[in-house]
């Protein structure tokens, strides 16, 4: 990787983006940089390859202490791969369907800052050497789940730089600018470990209540400002910088705009709600839009908010889980061990008067009932399985309840704190080589990369209690209203979107099917919806055989149905 220009020239890549969509970037303490990726560092794979993606074993670092920008970057992007799609052997990517072609070309890196906002968000510009100045095409894509800014790129990146798009991607204000509080050590914009004012993100301490000994800071936690009531504003933000570096990369080709360039958002779970929000956005004009099982939520219609429907799941899914037909879910996590503590929890929850079945078989029919009375179907129950077995839902909503709270580091409103732990489960430092790793190998919000959920109440129930209790307060009450989608700013804009019908985590009843109603009933009739036989919501469990044999992957489909909405929007082909 080799940096092409200094941060002084660079300046001109981004001072186009204060006008149409607002941007402005942290130019003082994060200046875009311009690199180099061709030969063994190409754009899409950083020199990986299939095989190199395929192999279980991450890109190694010369320096474990100390890797280098351009290690972290494969290793990011190893990760990121990996973490979203289905690489392997016998899934067929690669074979039947997605590319790893290796395209040369440059990055354009920066961070940038909403209007008045104290937390920033990661933006990449990938530019092939290959780009067609005839489709003059930008495919802007903001990262699934919290991921770092590479999320998106098996999504957007292995449809769009084959073809000769440019690509560009957000974290939209999430990510892995991990901090360590002990140290005040976080990243630079090259991933690297660093202190002061070249930190991506500088988290702010509680004045009320310090934090413990070794606790960890990130960006989606504890920046202070719900960054998902913005994550629209953040992908035109970044659909505005991409523009701004083509403009840069071909002066000859005149100024990229919206008006000459079509430009179109794609996503997957969070990032498929936050394309769906950038929509709303009254001075973007995308050419199309198109979103895998997007996690958004409307007033009315049936729609419900990942906090509440999530809420609801980690009281009442393992229990009700216990009631499927034997046979209908899938390991890994192993049954042996997962279905007695799933029966403690059904236990646990008739103590709290939720359920009063008379032993565990009758009330794991009674939570059964619950779950399917509130729209969860028998296939979205299964395949959240792993949710259950790897207690992801507790994490997710740990991690959204201080987003919402809008709470420093050191003062989650329910009490939990994120640390580094010893074999025996007690907090200690981070050591120099796992904190070098956080940036490239975390998916952005832990438990995970030696980064640990804890709380000093071993009791589950307390905790979650106090979670529900937590959605009343006002600040947070308010926090989730402001992540209610709207109808589209412009009623021509194509959209698709993609959702299977077994999803687990966003299931499609409380998101893609209300708001689609939404845009119906409001006159938006440029609409294309799919809900997808035998699809759940992560393509990279399906390595698993158990998983295989039941569902198949959703990223063929969106790589379809992209090909499809090109067709509408540049060869006047049917709307999708």
């Amino acid at each position: 990787m080799k940096t092409l220009l200094t941060a002084a020239v660079l300046a001109t890549v981004t001072a186009g983006c204060a006008g149409t969509a607002q941007m402005t970037n942290n130019m003082a303490s994060q200046p875009p940089q311009i690199t180099d990726h061709r030969g063994d560092d190409d754009l899409l794979t950083a020199g990986l390859g299939l095989k190199g993606l395929q192999s279980p074993v991450a890109p190694a670092f010369a320096n474990p202490e100390q890797p280098t920008a351009v290690e972290l970057r494969r290793r990011a992007i190893w990760a990121n791969w990996r973490g979203i799609a289905d690489l392997a052997p016998g899934g067929g990517y690669g074979e039947r369907y997605g590319s790893t072609a290796a395209v040369a070309g440059r990055e354009y890196s920066g961070v940038a800052t909403l209007p008045g906002g104290v937390s920033s968000h990661r933006v990449v510009a990938q530019i092939p050497d290959g780009f067609d100045g005839n489709k003059r095409c930008l495919l802007v894509a903001p990262s699934s789940g919290s991921r770092g800014v590479y999320g998106a790129i098996s999504v957007a990146g292995a449809w769009g730089l084959p073809k000769g798009c440019a690509v560009v991607y957000t974290d939209k204000g999430t990510g892995t600018d991990f901090v360590d509080v002990d140290t005040g050590e976080g990243t630079d914009l090259a991933g690297q470990r660093a202190i002061g004012d070249s930190r991506v993100f500088i988290p702010k301490v509680s004045a009320q209540k310090a934090p413990q000994a070794h606790e960890v800071a990130f960006k989606h936690a504890h920046s202070q400002v719900n960054p998902e009531a913005d994550w629209g504003r953040h992908v035109v933000q970044a659909a505005q910088f991409g523009l701004d570096a083509l403009s840069q990369a071909f002066p000859g080709n005149g100024q990229f705009n919206w008006d000459n360039t079509r430009v179109i958002a794609v996503g997957i779970s969070n990032g498929g709600g936050a394309v769906l929000r950038a929509a709303e956005e009254q001075g973007a004009h995308f050419a199309a839009i198109v979103a895998g099982e997007p996690q958004i939520h409307v007033n009315g219609f049936g729609g419900k908010a990942l906090y509440d429907y999530g809420l609801d799941a980690m009281t009442f899914m393992p229990c009700a889980q216990l009631a499927l037909p034997d046979g209908a879910l899938p390991e890994p996590p192993a049954l042996a061990a997962a279905k007695p503590l799933m029966g403690l929890w059904c236990q646990r929850l008739k103590m709290a008067g939720r359920l009063d079945g008379a032993d565990v078989p009758a009330m794991a029919k009674q939570a059964h009932e619950i779950m399917r009375a509130s729209g969860w179907s028998d296939g979205a129950l299964a395949a959240g399985y792993a949710s259950t077995g790897f207690d992801l839902w507790r994490s997710v909503l740990v991690a959204y309840a201080s987003a919402y709270a809008q709470a420093p580091v050191g003062a989650h409103p329910c009490g939990y704190r994120y640390q580094a732990e010893s074999a025996d489960k007690q907090a200690r430092a981070a050591t120099l080589a796992e904190r070098a790793a956080w940036w490239s190998d975390s998916s952005g919000i832990p438990p995970g990369n030696a980064v640990s959920l804890k709380h000093d109440n071993p009791d589950i129930y307390a905790q979650l209690q106090c979670l529900t209790e937590l959605r009343k307060d006002p600040v947070v009450a308010e926090s989730i209203a402001a992540t209610t989608a709207s109808m589209p700013a412009h009623k021509d804009t194509p959209i698709l979107i993609l959702h299977g019908k077994d999803d687990g985590l966003v299931p499609i009843q409380y998101s893609s099917i209300p708001y689609v109603a939404m845009l119906r009933e409001g006159g938006h009739n440029a609409v294309s919806f799919t809900a997808e036989d035998k699809a759940q919501h992560f393509d990279a469990f399906l390595g698993f055989p158990a998983y295989r044999q039941r569902w198949r992957p959703l990223l063929p489909e969106l790589y379809r149905g992209l090909d499809r909405m090109w067709s509408h929007i540049a060869e006047d082909g049917p709307m999708p």
